[in-house]
């Protein structure tokens, strides 16, 4: 597989600064980083360390999602220069969680607002070769406000903007928690990935049955976790990484697959992210190598 491995900078190890996150990063056998901006200092770190970038984070996706007109506008500018910036550095992928200004907007209207911005944005994308790849997470609790994080709704805004250029960053881990089968989604949706993280989810049984579907009443029992699920490492939850990567491989995937450190085992210390990456990538290699 063409696959490349990398991962997104937890707090801990990205306090060290770019040039041991890179020299670390590079090591441990990892082949990008995803980054929450491109800079020239931040390129030519990853360069020397000779790691390359996986996708960087969009900065102004609340206010593309305003019910403010003005506030849109003035943000559809400053997504299409930063995408200018970061194609002139050699990105390519756009990573882009797509929760809205108000939390307390329903998707339907949130939709619609979308709909209405991001056709614009996806033209400038295609002109400066970027691949915008939006997250699943469903977004806060209680109104789970985000777009994009169910089939039903990948569906209708793919079939708005059919350019592969406007895609999906697929993490199976957001799928899992919502009961949709991960694996279908990468058959129905597959020609349209363009990032993947891994990450895993464990469903709490016993928890699931005290609070159900919904997010627990008196608190979670573990980090990273609304009650009836946890967000783990890869290995230590329900994905079949397996099962992914021989999809992800007939699909001709060539892209990343970026860790995403959530997991309460794998935090709050420097050796722990460190030690939660390294078995995350272990795992990985497995099955992308």
């Amino acid at each position: 597989m063409n696959v490349k491995l990398g991962m997104r900078i937890p707090p801990k190890i990205g306090a060290e600064g770019i040039n041991k996150t890179a020299q670390w990063a590079a090591g441990i056998g990892l082949d990008v980083l995803d980054v929450s901006n491109l800079t020239p200092q931040l390129k030519e770190a990853c360069d020397q360390a000779g790691i390359g970038i996986g996708s960087v984070d969009a900065h102004h996706t609340s206010r593309l999602l305003s019910r403010d007109e003005a506030r849109r506008a003035d943000a559809v500018v400053a997504a299409k220069q930063q995408m200018t910036e970061i194609a002139a550095l050699g990105g390519s992928v756009l990573f882009m969680c797509l929760v809205p200004e108000d939390h307390t907007l329903p998707r339907k209207e949130g939709f619609a607002i979308w709909k209405d911005t991001f056709p614009e944005i996806v033209k400038h994308a295609e002109q400066a070769g970027i691949y915008i790849a939006i997250e699943g997470w469903p977004g806060p609790a209680p109104y789970y406000p985000t777009l994009g994080c169910t089939p039903e709704m990948l569906r209708a805004m793919f079939d708005a903007i059919p350019s592969k250029h406007f895609g999906l960053n697929y993490d199976p881990s957001h799928l899992v928690r919502l009961g949709i089968d991960y694996i279908r989604a990468l058959s129905e949706f597959g020609e349209r990935i363009n990032h993947c993280h891994g990450k895993d989810t464990e469903i709490l049984h016993d928890e699931l049955y005290e609070c159900g579907v919904i997010t627990s009443t008196f608190g979670e029992k573990y980090g990273f976790s609304e009650g009836s699920w946890r967000y783990t490492i890869p290995g230590h939850g329900d994905v079949d990484w397996g099962k992914v990567a021989v999809r992800l491989d007939r699909l001709g995937y060539a892209g990343a697959v970026s860790i995403e450190l959530e997991d309460h085992r794998f935090w709050g210390s420097l050796e722990a992210e460190r030690q939660g990456v390294t078995k995350a990538a272990e795992h990985l290699a497995k099955y992308f190598r």
